[in-house]
């Protein structure tokens, strides 16, 4: 089965289809991720509010699978903004993953309420690691538009943000894409606050029509629409169950149903007013 890939603004290519690794703890994520790899993600997401980069990394180690047929991204926290403190935050984490080198690193969130525009600093070190090697792609999590607006330099390859069916951000996605910038969906299924998204009749229903369960079906969706997406488990049918979505396909109009469930339902915290 053959994940599509997406070229980004600096040509690096990425799979679309990945595996987040979030509030997963770093002695309980060897196995996720090994069954992970095993079915045939290619692409994994952590960072180092994680704490289980070291996990991952044992993971990786332990899979087979060759260094250069996997996308590994980390992300740097928000009181390592400063230069030199962003420079110990990569350093940190591709020691604990036991790479040589990311294939993508974001700065994981604005954090403007605590710590103001940090974050342009941490941007231009990102650049810097990537001229230095140690990060193939860089982009940004969590980014306004008006952070955006802000960075000096190359523009990020990617934005990670909240996106699931009540929260499709699809105008937010349209003005990254005018900027050349992709946009990857996190907490992609909802977080399952109330009401979940996986509950929700449109996907119920969809989900009966196609025979697909409303998990894969909203995966399909990201997927149809353009996003990068890296649902998260650790149940090993359910990794299995996230992974098998290229077998059918969702008509103009079930991706047009899914794509009108907006309800403005943000689930994790607002960029604007995160004080993290």
């Amino acid at each position: 089965m053959t994940v599509p890939l997406i070229t980004l603004n600096d040509g690096v290519t990425i799979p679309q289809l990945g595996f987040g690794v979030w509030q997963v703890d770093d002695a309980e994520v060897v196995d996720p991720v090994l069954k992970a790899l095993e079915v045939g993600y290619r692409h994994i997401d952590t960072a180092a509010i994680y704490g289980n980069e070291r996990g991952v990394g044992k993971a990786i180690a332990e899979s087979g699978v060759a260094r250069d047929q996997l996308f590994v991204t980390s992300k740097l926290w928000n009181d390592s903004h400063k230069k030199a403190d962003a420079r110990r935050g990569i350093e940190e984490t591709l020691k604990k993953l036991g790479l040589d080198q990311l294939d993508l690193y974001l700065i994981h969130w604005p954090a403007t309420v605590k710590y103001g525009e940090e974050y342009i600093e941490a941007w231009d070190a990102l650049q810097e690691f990537k001229a230095e090697g140690l990060t193939r792609s860089v982009g940004v999590s969590n980014f306004t538009l008006a952070n955006l607006d802000t960075l000096n330099g190359e523009t990020p390859s990617i934005n990670q943000i909240e996106m699931h069916p009540s929260f499709p951000q699809l105008t937010f996605r349209e003005e990254l894409r005018a900027r050349g910038i992709t946009p990857e969906a996190y907490s992609p299924l909802g977080n399952q606050k109330e009401p979940s998204d996986l509950e929700l009749p449109a996907v119920k229903g969809i989900a009966e029509q196609t025979g697909l369960s409303p998990a894969q079906v909203i995966i399909r969706w990201h997927l149809q629409i353009g996003n990068i997406v890296i649902p998260k488990s650790v149940t090993p049918k359910r990794i299995e169950e996230n992974f098998d979505v290229f077998g059918a396909e969702l008509t103009p109009a079930q991706v047009d149903a899914l794509s009108g469930l907006d309800s403005g339902h943000r689930q994790g915290a607002d960029p604007e007013t995160a004080d993290f």
